[in-house]
């Protein structure tokens, strides 16, 4: 029964993630037919900036998914409808900030990138019209927090099929029939991102509607009872930038040892990158079922929902380390034909073998967390990871730097999973369970 609850919660996010690379894959795709090379650098380098400032924005979803679930459990109606007015109204307002601060951000990244000319020329041509879809992605966090919250994953998973859809549609149009060239491609991105929202909305009216009386802006947005929305999305956003400094380091390092090096460590993240797509599904079920017990009390069903979910991240560690072992050489083959980068990559690739052992648990554990919104103890994990990881790299590189790096980001995987069991026991008691009880209490009143 447990497994079965948690595979419905993980698979349609798997499918979720997977297709998240495929709206700026499509981007490239179609610019990459259009004659000028400056049009796919542009379209990389204005990718890269909406990343960056969307991943800054993840905690709408993340904290929006474990409140969501903890008022599913104690079957809060009001709880559950406050929690999404709280998200959909920050993810506005943060927008809304976006929108009237787009001049200075823009300067500001471009200071910071080193392109071409003509790079940088199309890829503000693609900013000032990407910009316009922040409100929609934002809000579509909230909602695909919230959906995952109410124990529904599949309404995410269809609504990112249904931007994917659009987005190539709407592209190829106004690229190839309205020769918009890389503002056509912006264009479509945009049109894609609000009928995500779009169709959000008309699935929760369709089937949440009859929770629309529990709507009340006034009580849902007084500081208040906002107190606890923003101390856990706080702890998450700090995390957020965490994880950034860490991913941003190890990019930016492998480029500094030259060009093979960074395409080498490319080449090799995106097996770890696969194995993030399915190990988040498993964490997203980790949220829902976690915040669902842990609003619930029920502190039977909590255990066995966390040793489910590690039965499973165990399991698919080793079938992933197994499928590195048989087949992870030919699918670096797959990505590229430049035999001496293939070769390299050779030399570091044992490291790729240790990831999915030393870094399931992090996945888990982030979940867990998230549902059981202890992010305290999550921000806790992710700094000293982050520290071990810096210290880790200053301490030992020299001639070995590309060894050393990737020994520092196991070891930065790793402790992220084992300081987050240990500073999490006390989340398995009947006393924790009526502390959360007693602060949603406070907070609703």
């Amino acid at each position: 029964m447990m497994n079965r609850r948690i595979l419905r919660l993980a698979l349609p996010s798997i499918v979720s993630n997977i297709t998240v690379p495929l709206l700026g894959l499509v981007d490239v795709w179609i610019v990459g037919h259009l004659g000028e090379t400056a049009y796919i650098g542009a379209i990389a380098v204005g990718g890269l900036l909406f990343n960056i400032l969307y991943w800054n924005f993840g905690f709408l979803r993340m904290g929006t998914s474990g409140l969501t679930s903890q008022a599913y459990g104690r079957k809060d109606d009001a709880g559950q409808v406050r929690v999404l007015v709280q998200a959909l109204s920050v993810g506005l307002v943060s927008a809304l900030a976006i929108l009237a601060l787009q001049f200075p951000v823009e300067r500001l990244a471009f200071y910071l990138l080193e392109t071409s000319r003509d790079v940088e020329l199309y890829a503000v041509r693609y900013f000032r019209v990407c910009i316009w879809g922040a409100p929609a992605v934002l809000m579509m966090y909230g909602f695909k927090g919230w959906f995952i919250g109410m124990q529904n994953s599949r309404f995410p998973m269809f609504i990112a099929i249904a931007v994917n859809v659009v987005n190539v549609v709407c592209s190829l149009f106004f690229v190839f029939t309205l020769g918009l060239k890389v503002e056509g491609v912006a264009l479509g991105t945009v049109v894609a991102e609000w009928s995500g929202l779009l169709l959000a909305v008309l699935l929760w009216q369709a089937h949440y509607g009859e929770l629309k009386r529990w709507v009340t802006l006034r009580h849902s947005l007084k500081l208040s009872v906002m107190r606890r929305f923003f101390a856990i999305n706080r702890d998450i956003f700090l995390r957020t930038v965490c994880l950034i400094a860490v991913t941003t380091f190890f990019t930016s390092t492998g480029a500094r040892q030259g060009d093979v090096i960074l395409a080498v460590n490319t080449l090799l993240m995106q097996l770890f990158t696969l194995f993030s797509y399915v190990m988040d599904g498993f964490a997203y079920a980790g949220e829902a079922l976690t915040g669902r017990y842990v609003g619930a009390g029920d502190l039977k069903s909590l255990r066995h929902a966390v040793r489910n979910l590690f039965g499973w991240g165990m399991g698919m560690s080793l079938g992933f380390t197994l499928l590195y072992v048989m087949g992870g050489k030919n699918f670096l083959e797959l990505l590229t034909s430049d035999r001496e980068v293939v070769r390299v990559a050779g030399d570091y690739f044992y490291w790729v073998l240790a990831i999915p052992i030393a870094g399931f648990a992090a996945f888990l554990w982030d979940g867990i967390l998230i549902g059981a919104t202890a992010t305290r103890q999550m921000l806790g994990a992710m700094l000293v990871a982050s520290g071990a990881f810096f210290l880790i790299y200053y301490t030992f590189s020299g001639s070995t730097d590309n060894h050393v790096l990737w020994l520092a980001f196991l070891v930065y995987l790793a402790l992220r999973g084992i300081v987050q069991a240990v500073w999490s026991r006390s989340l398995f008691t009947e006393a924790y369970l009526i502390k959360i009880g007693n602060k949603i209490k406070c907070d609703s009143e």
